[in-house]
């Protein structure tokens, strides 16, 4: 008679891709989304941005959940939060 291998064995391979996973995709995707929303509250009036978009522009207004970025001198367009990729220059 052959006994059956335990059932905490079958699941230690499962077990291991999660960490795998987890280590790999999971938390470095969490730190990036942290450091995003950092740098998203810490935007002030006058900072240079660029959006997911690709537009450059200065922020001139802030609301709750948007921003109102002039993008030339007559020319202003209202931007969530969210869309703004990386700060080129921010205010000193």
């Amino acid at each position: 008679m052959q006994g059956n291998p335990n059932a905490m064995v079958q699941f230690v391979p499962l077990i291991f891709i999660f960490v795998v996973f987890y280590f790999l995709i999971i938390r470095p995707q969490m730190k990036k989304q942290k450091a995003h929303q950092a740098m998203i509250s810490n935007l002030k009036k006058n900072d240079e941005v660029v959006t997911s978009g690709g537009i450059h522009g200065t922020i001139i207004n802030i609301k709750d959940k948007t921003f109102v970025v002039r993008i030339d001198d007559n020319a202003k367009i209202e931007i969530d939060k969210h869309c703004v990729s990386y700060v080129k220059k921010q205010r000193v």
